[in-house]
């Protein structure tokens, strides 16, 4: 697993493996590399695990949430609750090994994602002109952030911005769907009808962080671009709305803000999922909503600021003053 490759690269140097095409295409034989927006291979660097090694999970088992005990009522789960149908918890204890899972709601086929080390966790519609793709862990990073592709054609995908950046698909954009972070304890207080997606039958060691913290390092994991400006910390979590960013210790603050035509509010309760080694006991970070001025949900995501800064450097901060 990724762990591996973290607590190496905190005890030796990390040796790159080698950002050429022609090293990979053993690997990826049905990548059409010819077609890429990435202008330096250099920017793509391993994880650790290869292809698969982190298995995402396909067609989850759901379960009705008043029947699960193993959940703690801080950990974080990513919610979604799509017009008529039930809402479905996906519980970070989960993604944090497997990163994606591919499920379909009502007639929605939906990919649940979540980079651990970037904080980002988002959900996308499947749907690409007339198909559905299924999503994988390439076990590539790029700034960090992790790299997907799709089981139909092995095109490669940035989990961050949901953009195609090698092969067939490159410079398609996935659409995205609203959907937010909160506690256990949020969703079944709200949803005591809802669903949660069921412990997949992986040797995992589910409720563990393997990734403790992390979000209080000083630098990223993999990451070698610049920093963010107006000196904020590398791993300061901010929540983006397209090409913008406010810094959450600022919402924190104020408990809710009112701008770009956004209502976005702070409340406390959430564990972070990248702090102690178990998740449940994780500080608190509190739970983002995002909404706009009519209260409908707008897509978002609470990212860490290098990496906003890696893929938005021309975006806007939402500083205040």
């Amino acid at each position: 697993m990724r762990l591996a490759a973290l607590i190496g690269a905190l005890v030796l140097p990390v040796v790159p493996a080698a950002a050429d095409p022609s090293f990979w295409r053993h690997e990826w034989p049905n990548t059409d590399f010819t077609r890429t927006s990435i202008d330096n291979w250099k920017e793509i660097l391993s994880g650790g695990p290869p292809k698969d090694g982190i298995p995402s999970i396909q067609d989850p088992e759901m379960v009705a949430a008043s029947g699960e005990n193993r959940i703690a009522p801080r950990e974080p789960v990513i919610t979604l609750e799509l017009p008529g149908q039930t809402p479905r918890a996906y519980p970070i204890r989960y993604l944090t090994w497997h990163e994606i899972v591919n499920d379909e709601v009502g007639d929605v086929p939906v990919a649940v994602t979540f980079c651990p080390l970037c904080n980002s966790g988002i959900v996308f519609d499947r749907r690409v002109d007339e198909g559905v793709l299924s999503f994988g862990v390439s076990g590539k990073l790029r700034n960090s952030d992790m790299v997907m592709y799709d089981r139909e054609t092995e095109s490669w995908w940035q989990q961050a911005i949901g953009m195609g950046i090698v092969g067939h698909f490159t410079g398609r954009e996935l659409v995205q769907l609203p959907s937010w972070m909160e506690s256990w304890a949020e969703f079944t207080q709200r949803n005591p009808d809802g669903l949660v997606m069921e412990q997949p039958s992986y040797p995992r060691s589910y409720g563990r962080n393997p990734y403790v913290s992390y979000d209080s390092s000083h630098r990223p994991f993999l990451y070698s671009g610049e920093l963010p400006p107006h000196d904020i910390p590398a791993l300061e979590r901010v929540v983006r709305v397209g090409n913008r960013a406010w810094p959450l210790t600022r919402l924190a603050d104020l408990g809710e803000v009112r701008e770009a035509g956004l209502v976005i509010s702070w409340g406390a309760g959430q564990a972070s999922a990248l702090d102690s080694g178990r998740i449940a006991k994780g500080r608190d970070v509190g739970t983002i909503r995002v909404r706009d001025a009519s209260g409908k949900d707008v897509p978002h995501d609470v990212m860490f600021a290098f990496a906003f800064h890696a893929f938005f450097p021309d975006g806007t901060w939402m500083l205040g003053g």
